[in-house]
């Protein structure tokens, strides 16, 4: 009788080892998914819901309400002028759409700045900031960069021309926005085409002065790089700067002053050198 107490009282404890065991394991799981969870919610990142194309939209294209569709986007990298309601993109109503200014992706936001407003068509006078103008550059191969210039790029005019009976080489205007080339506005084009008129944007003062340098000589662009500054200073070249020529200013002396008298010799009359008074 003893023996199977004994083995009852071994069984019980066994039992309860066992049970304290896996009651020990599920609180570590449980423990486990707890942290987990607290994890991944301090991961969770806030969104807002903003429009998204839902395929290619090339330059001039029409955005209606089937090319867009809302999509969750990080509020704390939200790009600016995005379009959150439907209202903000077709305010005027779905029958009067935006059209691209720039190519979109798919799944790329939709953008005031690359977008017309509703009803507008894309043309030079929208890509025109407030109170500037557009003026054509006559260009070729040589003064247009060899062709490799596009909408949105910035550039430097110089003028080439005589002043002072020689070729003088001048920057006139510098950090110009181009917004067309020939007849093309959308900056998206990467093949490069010999132009025959860049339009750049400009102020009414800068019209006047390209005006004139147009017809009084020859304009040259220079492409200026992304990370650049505009310069502001001035550069002006002649043919002396450029051979290294120094021309050096000859004064001629005044001839010396002589005076004379005449006297008579016999029958003739001789002037002759004498000291000039003071």
């Amino acid at each position: 009788m003893r023996m199977v107490f004994g083995l009852v009282l071994l069984l019980g404890l066994a039992l309860a080892g066992f049970a304290v065991y896996m009651a020990k394991g599920y609180v570590d799981s449980y423990q486990a998914k707890l942290e987990a969870e607290r994890a991944a919610r301090a991961q969770i990142v806030p969104t807002v819901e903003v429009f998204v194309a839902t395929r290619q939209i090339k330059y001039g294209e029409e955005i209606r309400p089937e090319d867009v569709r809302l999509t969750k986007w990080p509020e704390d990298s939200l790009p600016e002028g995005v379009f959150r309601t439907t209202e903000e993109l077709f305010p005027k109503g779905e029958g009067v759409p935006r059209r691209a200014t720039r190519q979109f992706e798919k799944h790329e936001p939709i953008l005031a700045v690359k977008v017309t407003e509703p009803g507008k068509i894309v043309g030079i006078t929208s890509r025109l900031s407030k109170g500037m103008r557009a003026f054509a550059i006559k260009v070729d191969a040589t003064s247009g960069v060899s062709g490799f210039l596009r909408p949105g790029d910035v550039v430097d005019v110089y003028w080439t021309g005589r002043a002072l009976d020689q070729e003088v080489t001048k920057l006139i205007v510098s950090g110009l926005k181009l917004i067309a080339v020939d007849q093309q506005t959308d900056s998206d084009v990467s093949t490069a085409s010999i132009a025959r008129t860049v339009t750049v944007e400009v102020t009414p003062e800068q019209v006047a002065a390209l005006a004139q340098a147009q017809a009084t000589g020859r304009l040259s662009l220079s492409l200026v790089g992304n990370a650049e500054d505009i310069f502001s200073g001035k550069i002006e070249i002649d043919q002396d700067n450029l051979l290294g020529i120094r021309r050096e200013t000859v004064v001629e002396s005044a001839p010396e002053k002589v005076c004379t008298i005449r006297t008579r010799k016999g029958g003739e009359m001789v002037e002759v050198e004498i000291k000039c008074p003071d």
